[in-house]
């Protein structure tokens, strides 16, 4: 079991904010698996605290000029990172030049000497049409597994767990994780952690077999309200995350008890943001 109490930090992009798990009562209108995993953390031993700085769109270069600095100073135990992915999706990118920057941010986090928690992406399977993507992804995680064990740190592979070949839990756009995910996940990360939880988890209704008709239309619809926005946004230089605050920016004290829940309810300037939006990035 990993020795605490003490502070976990997370970094990364909407991953680690907890896009696809609306919370009305949480910053940015959202909870997400880090949350999850700080409560379990605070319920099996109390006094820990947590800082979250993920935001949204966020690519590694952001991540290393705008989180990176603020989660050394506050001298963490423990650290999340989750970063890459955006940057893998972006037209034009390179895995080599894709890890140079996240072996860079490791580096600095190890330095820390808390314990380091790493991810891989999993490779969604989301539509033909993005399969150029997956070679890329394929190099990063090869790439993230060799940094995770260069420097000691805790490996989650996501892209192993057959769990997320279900569609129950992956939300609407297909690239950011449902409830039920985010939920999956942070029960895996207690228990690669080696910390008891009560986290629940169920992968839900089959999801049975469809027409042609049926994955036609699921497509069209896929397309108009995420893809194509998506798209946009690149062709714009703009990114959903571009209007957003980190939504733990400093350490709390996570309640044994409640969770961050108690929080929120004390803590009014926690007000929620806009959490309907379309496309992804």
């Amino acid at each position: 079991m990993i020795a605490g109490p003490g502070r976990y930090v997370a970094l990364g992009d909407s991953f680690t904010e907890g896009v696809g798990d609306a919370s009305s009562r949480r910053p940015n209108g959202v909870r997400g698996w880090a949350d999850r995993v700080a409560e379990g953390l605070a319920s099996a031993q109390p006094g820990w605290e947590y800082a979250n700085l993920a935001i949204r769109s966020k690519r590694l270069r952001h991540v290393i000029a705008e989180q990176l600095e603020p989660a050394v100073a506050m001298e963490p135990t423990l650290v999340s990172l989750y970063a890459g992915g955006n940057d893998v999706m972006d037209f034009g990118t390179r895995p080599v030049d894709i890890l140079d920057q996240y072996e860079y941010l490791v580096a600095k986090l190890s330095q820390t000497g808390a314990t380091l928690l790493l991810f891989t992406g999993y490779d969604v399977e989301v539509s033909p049409l993005l399969g150029p993507l997956r070679r890329k992804n394929h190099a990063y995680n090869d790439g993230v597994r060799m940094v995770a064990e260069e420097y000691g740190a805790v490996l989650v592979d996501y892209a192993s767990f057959a769990a997320y070949a279900h569609p129950h839990l992956w939300a609407a756009d297909r690239l950011h994780m449902s409830k039920p995910g985010h939920k999956y996940l942070a029960a895996r990360v207690l228990e690669q952690l080696e910390v008891p939880h009560g986290i629940a988890v169920n992968n839900g209704p089959d999801a049975g077999s469809r027409g042609a008709a049926a994955w036609t239309r699921e497509q069209c619809v896929w397309l108009a309200d995420w893809v194509l926005p998506m798209v946009a946004r690149k062709l714009r230089g703009t990114t959903l995350g571009d209007n957003l605050t980190p939504r733990w920016p400093e350490p709390v004290r996570v309640p044994p008890k409640k969770g961050l829940k108690k929080l929120t309810r004390k803590s009014p300037q926690h007000a929620a943001q806009p959490r309907h939006f379309r496309g992804v990035g």
